[in-house]
């Protein structure tokens, strides 16, 4: 591995991800509106949305901004990777580009280290590494969280956790699994205030027992009608919320 290159990578990676597209969306979409600190309504499992993120907009702004959002932010971590991959097949900088990607989403240098999650650029990544399973491991998250376990926290969680046994017994590269688990660990020391809060509240009596955020995010707003044309979920039901985690 050439330490310039991959130094190059990283930079590259993280200048590219720290843009901010929800900014740029609203800010182009509703001049002078803030997405910071957004409130769900007083019967969510979630208080309030501080990440400045797609999920943002799409509450501020409605589902088809927050999922043009979403997009965008997978690509910034997507197309620079995919670059390095195709330039640099045999050495896996494309992974130290996408993993940068991710960081300066969460944490961008233009915007005081105040940013998003983190979902949509570690799919970005992923699909870099591997398109189909990353496709695969999404659906069967969908599956597992709204059919099987019925709970909105595995359905956002669980494709990534998939992902770790899909590439090892695929690839057995062992980058591309510490490359895996490394997101996986991002993302989970990001929403982890947020588990902390729902779990508390589900425990005090204040939380529902479903999920509002699967009619206010563009993803489980489409999970859910996927769930209701295939007829696995009624209109008026709703898969239990990561309130429903074991206490």
């Amino acid at each position: 591995m050439n330490w310039m290159i991959a130094l190059l990578a990283a930079v590259v990676g993280y200048l590219v991800g720290s843009i901010s597209f929800a900014r740029i969306v609203t800010g182009i979409v509703a001049p002078g509106e803030s997405i910071t600190g957004i409130d769900f309504d007083e019967e969510s499992t979630r208080q309030a949305v501080s990440a400045i993120s797609g999920t943002a907009v799409s509450i501020k702004l409605g589902p088809k901004w927050g999922g043009l959002t979403a997009v965008f932010d997978i690509l910034k971590a997507a197309v620079p990777a995919l670059v390095f991959r195709l330039v640099y097949p045999e050495v896996p900088y494309f992974l130290i580009s996408a993993g940068a990607g991710l960081l300066g989403h969460n944490w961008p240098l233009y915007y005081g280290f105040k940013g998003g999650m983190g979902l949509s650029p570690i799919y970005g990544g992923f699909l870099v590494l591997d398109f189909w399973g990353t496709l695969i491991c999404a659906l069967a998250s969908m599956v597992l969280g709204v059919v099987v376990l019925r709970m909105i926290f595995v359905t956002f969680m669980g494709g990534l956790w998939l992902m770790i046994p899909w590439v090892w017994i695929r690839t057995g590269n062992l980058a591309y699994v510490a490359y895996v688990m490394f997101v996986n660990v991002v993302f989970f020391l990001q929403i982890l205030p947020e588990i902390r809060t729902t779990i508390h509240r589900r425990r005090t009596g204040e939380a529902g027992d479903f999920s509002d955020s699967m009619d206010v995010t563009p993803m489980t707003k489409m999970i859910k009608r996927m769930a209701v044309k295939a007829g696995i979920m009624p209109e008026d039901e709703e898969p239990a919320s990561v309130a429903d985690l074991p206490s």
